[in-house]
């Protein structure tokens, strides 16, 4: 299982992850809003057509926990991941409405090795993630620390 996992070197300038589709319930959106960000546009249809969203929204910051748990599914889990040391920018562009489908990708847009840490590497992504339509509602930059495959291999 080890040798099939994601290391830094599997993460080549311009790689692309596919994410989702992850189709966007109404009573996930209530709950989530419910817990963490009770406003009356997340909470209820008609809330949601009379404020500037247009319908029930979910929460940015449940659009960036649905994207998380794409980029978990389309490749964190299988990588050599040591975790994230934070996010350049998290964008939201568009709402997320009830019936909505997400999907989208990652994109390798930078890699290095860590001099202070040269059993890791730091892998650059952006993302981007669209609804049905084809509108962009998330972006976001961030750098994830990966395990070499051979720390022992000293960087040119």
């Amino acid at each position: 299982m080890t040798a099939a996992r994601l290391h830094y070197e599997d993460y080549g300038l311009g790689q692309r992850f596919p994410l989702g589709p992850k189709t966007v319930m109404a009573d996930e959106i209530i709950a989530f809003a419910t817990e963490f960000d009770p406003q009356p546009m997340h909470l209820s249809e008609e809330a949601g057509k009379a404020s500037i969203l247009g319908g029930l929204s979910a929460s940015g910051w449940h659009t960036s926990a649905m994207f998380m748990r794409m980029m978990i599914d389309s490749y964190l889990l299988s990588s050599a991941s040591e975790g994230a040391p934070g996010i350049e920018y998290m964008q939201w562009r568009k709402p997320v409405l009830a019936g909505d489908v997400l999907s989208g990708q990652s994109i390798v847009e930078e890699a290095r090795i860590l001099r202070s840490r040269p059993h890791l590497g730091i892998v650059t992504l952006k993302h981007e993630l669209q609804n049905q339509r084809g509108e962009l509602v998330l972006t976001s930059r961030n750098a994830i620390m990966m395990r070499r495959r051979n720390p022992e291999e000293v960087a040119a």
